[in-house]
């Protein structure tokens, strides 16, 4: 495989028409080496249109939608970045590159350890790889610029929701199969939330975060 064509071909091919022409975003992804971040059994599929298996049943969010999220959040020098989901930590090292500091949430200790190794040796030195539940609790004193869900819920939780800074984005996939919706969230100064919707997709739902129940009384 020439990796150099297939990496262009996936910026002009995928990402680009996705709506993605920040040069900066598009640049970054010339330069952060997606493949570093597959699985070696997996490699071929590093700049295919399609989720890649990780370890666990897990897998890698699109590279389109990856791109698509780093662009909208326009994540700036000074911010500091909460992702829950860290995955085989290519969006942590995506986000580290236009933020501060970046703090990744990974469940699976396998995949924690997968991510903490990857950005290692990218030698990706501002992401914090943290083994632990992010439905349950954030072990990291807060509030940020910017929260990352790599991954689905069936709804945004609050108390998410409450540890971005005013003007802080949020993004997250929300809803259920087979309609899902990527949106993007910002605080505003009274406290209350607004909404847009980016596009439409489905994506691997995040362990543990609740479902609504399927009684209605």
């Amino acid at each position: 495989m020439n990796v150099e064509l297939a990496r262009f071909n996936m910026i002009e091919q995928q990402i680009r028409p996705w709506d993605v022409h920040d040069p900066e975003v598009l640049q970054l992804l010339a330069v952060v080496r997606r493949e570093d971040f597959v699985p070696a059994e997996h490699r071929q599929l590093a700049f295919v249109d399609t989720e890649v298996p990780l370890p666990n049943g897990q897998c890698m969010l699109q590279p389109k939608i990856e791109a698509r999220l780093l662009a909208e959040l326009q994540v700036q020098r000074h911010e500091r970045v909460l992702e829950i989901g860290a995955g085989s930590g290519y969006m942590a090292a995506l986000l580290a590159h236009r933020a501060q500091h970046v703090t990744t949430l990974e469940i699976d200790p396998q995949l924690a350890q997968l991510a903490a190794d990857n950005l290692r040796r990218a030698g990706v030195k501002n992401v914090d790889v943290l083994n632990v539940d992010g439905a349950a609790s954030v072990p990291v004193e807060g509030p940020f610029d910017v929260i990352v869900l790599s991954g689905s819920v069936a709804e945004v939780p609050s108390n998410l929701l409450a540890q971005l800074k005013v003007g802080g984005r949020l993004t997250a996939i929300v809803g259920q199969r087979p309609v899902m919706r990527s949106v993007l969230m910002t605080r505003d100064a009274d406290g209350s939330f607004r909404t847009r919707v980016l596009f439409d997709t489905v994506a691997q739902r995040l362990r543990n975060f609740g479902e609504p129940s399927r009684f209605h009384f």
